[in-house]
């Protein structure tokens, strides 16, 4: 206990503006690590690793330096080589696609104009699918992460084009059955397992295990979920446990540019952009 009081007595001694900024900042590069991996393998490991890292700092700082146990000191900064080590080749898929967002050029700047080609991708996609009559559910990832359910599928991490939407959900595909999941403008993974809610009628329609998926995913998160049917093609959108039936073209354009909008980052919201592009193609 006297080793603590004279720790926490050391640090009061350190201007408290200085305290401060070096905690705020160390606040925001930890949420933004957070925020960046959520939903991924990476995010668990992170914790784990931010874990062992302030464990050890408080065991030196407080047993090694009031014994005097040099040899565990030295000891714990070779661990530390090692861990930056292991997490370097941990995070790498996750490092990578860091590096390749700060890497785009005008990365703030042409994110809306993404959103924006990404929302004319599902939507080309959809009416295909729809013409087809080819089943699939794309589900759009907003707030809430899905990292549970993408854990059952198939990872890709591709960025979301109409061809490769149409290829995935393709009968012959290894990979048409269950779900596609879209977060911002990558297509996270596909054959994706979702609950399905109780079977029965929903507003006097039965229906189908695509509708049921749609409408179970939405029961525990606020994704969004765009449904084309296999028996009549119709295209359905599955939100908040609503299931709304026979969209047209326009009404999933106006859906997808609140949808995007909402699950974009706050600075990245591209409403206003999206909705002169509509009205310049009409």
């Amino acid at each position: 206990m006297e080793t603590l009081i004279e720790y926490f007595r050391r640090v009061a001694t350190y201007s408290g503006w200085v305290v401060t900024i070096e905690l705020i900042l160390i606040g925001l590069v930890v949420y933004w690590a957070v925020d960046f991996l959520e939903g991924t393998r990476g995010e668990r490991l992170f914790r784990g690793v931010i874990f062992i890292l302030i464990a050890g700092v408080l065991i030196l700082n407080l047993v090694v330096e009031r014994f005097g146990f040099e040899r565990l000191q030295y000891l714990y900064k070779g661990f530390l080589i090692a861990v930056l080590i292991i997490a370097v080749a941990a995070f790498q898929p996750e490092i990578r696609r860091a590096l390749i967002r700060i890497g785009q050029s005008g990365f703030l700047a042409g994110r809306n104009q993404q959103l924006v080609e990404t929302a004319e991708e599902i939507i080309s996609a959809a009416i295909d699918l729809s013409a087809t009559k080819t089943g699939a559910v794309i589900v759009i990832e907003k707030d809430v992460a899905l990292g549970e359910f993408i854990e059952t599928g198939v990872r890709i991490d591709a960025k979301v084009t109409a061809e490769l939407l149409r290829t995935i959900f393709y009968p012959g595909s290894a990979l048409h059955d269950m779900a596609v999941v879209i977060r911002g403008d990558r297509i996270v993974a596909a054959r994706v397992q979702l609950p399905l809610v109780e079977e029965g009628a929903r507003n006097g329609i039965q229906l189908g295990s695509r509708h049921r998926a749609a409408l179970g995913i939405t029961a525990g998160s606020d994704a969004s979920v765009i449904v084309v049917s296999e028996e009549t093609g119709i295209i359905s959108i599955a939100q908040n446990e609503k299931l709304s039936r026979n969209i047209t073209e326009s009404q999933l354009r106006k859906h997808l540019a609140d949808t995007i909008n909402q699950a974009a980052p706050a600075g990245e919201r591209f409403w206003k952009f999206y909705r002169k592009k509509n009205i310049a193609q009409k």
